[in-house]
């Protein structure tokens, strides 16, 4: 469940709407400049909102508010168990209030079968993913206006959760680096569909890694990339709404099996998009 968290020792203005809600979305508030939407945990993406016009910090950090006073934050999967958040208002005051932040225990994924070539790659195959991660950086360094963050969220395809966000990896008995995304297990060909809206920032058939790629930008620098892909549906520059058709499911790149990888980034943070969907039926 999504949950309103209200800062406590801030000042709600009457004005102060809500981020768009469903059925799922508890909403809390406290007298607070701030509203804050998501699990305050490790991996969590953070949907606030505040009077617009204001100024928030994260950790001292600014953060980008929109015109509508909406603002998002990622947590990283080993984030300090406090966070400053600070609002600056329009007199030029600041209000700060930390945030307490859940720790989570993540699983250790074995998997065996991989094409040792995405394991341990040869000279060849560094240089292509070098240049591959290039190409995905390039197109993560759009910061759109685009509030599509906000949700709420679909489950972007039908199948077995195979795989979870967070997981320590060990491929082919070597530890790597933690899963970052949810995996889906369907048969290949089975459509996927925008979770949310946003727009086509990047569209590659076969990466040596993630095989086809399709990287979706949501705005304020979140962004969700579906790898694996059998077939994409959607180019770059192509606009998206919730629950457009956007790929096929497949077993491109280092891959087992057919599967989907959803990934989510706030800038350089790696979120878990599980935390933002509503439970499966």
């Amino acid at each position: 469940m999504r949950k309103w968290y209200g800062l406590p020792g801030i000042l709600l203005l009457a004005g102060l709407g809500s981020v768009q809600a469903d059925e799922h979305v508890s909403e809390h508030r406290l007298n607070d400049y701030v509203q804050l939407q998501g699990q305050l945990t490790q991996g969590a993406l953070v949907v606030g909102k505040t009077e617009p016009g204001f100024k928030v910090r994260l950790n001292g950090e600014e953060l980008t508010v929109g015109e509508y006073g909406y603002f998002v934050f990622g947590l990283p999967r080993e984030a300090d168990a406090e966070q400053t958040l600070t609002v600056t208002d329009a007199e030029g005051s600041e209000h700060s209030s930390t945030l307490d932040v859940a720790s989570r225990e993540f699983n250790i994924q074995r998997i065996e079968g991989l094409p040792q070539q995405t394991v341990t790659p040869d000279p060849a195959a560094q240089e292509r993913i070098r240049a591959e991660n290039q190409q995905v950086a390039q197109a993560r360094q759009v910061r759109s206006k685009m509030t599509y963050f906000t949700g709420p969220y679909a489950w972007p395809a039908e199948g077995r959760i195979s795989g979870v966000y967070g997981s320590q990896r060990i491929l082919n008995g070597e530890p790597r680096a933690p899963h970052w995304g949810i995996d889906i297990a369907a048969p290949t060909g089975t459509p996927v569909y925008a979770p949310i809206g946003g727009i086509v920032v990047l569209a590659h058939p076969d990466m040596l890694m993630s095989g086809g790629t399709l990287i979706v930008d949501h705005g304020h620098g979140v962004f969700s990339s579906f790898l694996h892909l059998h077939r994409i549906y959607v180019d770059v520059g192509d606009y998206l709404q919730q629950g457009d058709p956007i790929a096929e499911i497949g077993a491109t790149g280092r891959a087992t099996g057919p599967h989907l990888d959803w990934r989510m980034n706030w800038e350089s943070t790696r979120v878990d998009p599980q935390l933002l969907l509503p439970p499966r039926d």
